[in-house]
């Protein structure tokens, strides 16, 4: 797999808005979040968010149960100007407030990298939309916005 470093504050071109995938599979989705306007970044900042591939219900919000069927195949891309991307995976453990917990995952063998969303599991994945998400750097939550949501395959990983 290619290791990217970005260095514009654009939108690189394989986050550009895709058109469904031939063969998505129902309630699987490619998302792509970017940071939302905030005092480092007043204009938000396309360079610098995830894309995740996820099972979504017909609402937008994460869909546990398709998770547990398709988990393999929940993946995550971290993209950060001027860093190496993160691959991880999209996490639902038991736990938490609300009785579970959706989590971005890099390294089965720890919980120190884990960056688990605020609430991710009452948000709705729809264009336009926040999300928070916790820095597993400096356990500072940002928000991002959902730039983008399309059909996507099992075999589509972000």
């Amino acid at each position: 797999m290619p290791v990217e470093t970005h260095t514009t504050d654009a939108v690189s071109p394989s986050l550009a808005p895709r058109p469904e995938a031939p063969g998505a599979q129902a309630g699987m989705f490619r998302v792509t979040l970017t940071l939302a306007r905030c005092p480092e970044h007043p204009d938000g900042s396309g360079g610098r968010g995830y894309e995740i591939v996820a099972p979504l219900g017909p609402d937008g919000r994460l869909d546990a149960a398709l998770w547990r069927e398709t988990r393999d195949h929940c993946r995550v891309r971290r993209f950060w100007i001027g860093e190496l991307d993160r691959h991880g995976r999209l996490v639902h453990r038991a736990g938490g407030e609300g009785g579970a917990t959706w989590l971005i995952d890099y390294a089965d063998w720890t919980n120190e990298d884990d960056e688990p969303g605020y609430h991710l599991g009452t948000h709705a994945f729809v264009e336009g939309e926040y999300i928070s998400i916790r820095d597993a750097g400096d356990k500072t939550y940002r928000t991002f916005r959902v730039a983008h949501v399309c059909g996507a395959s099992v075999e589509d990983h972000a």
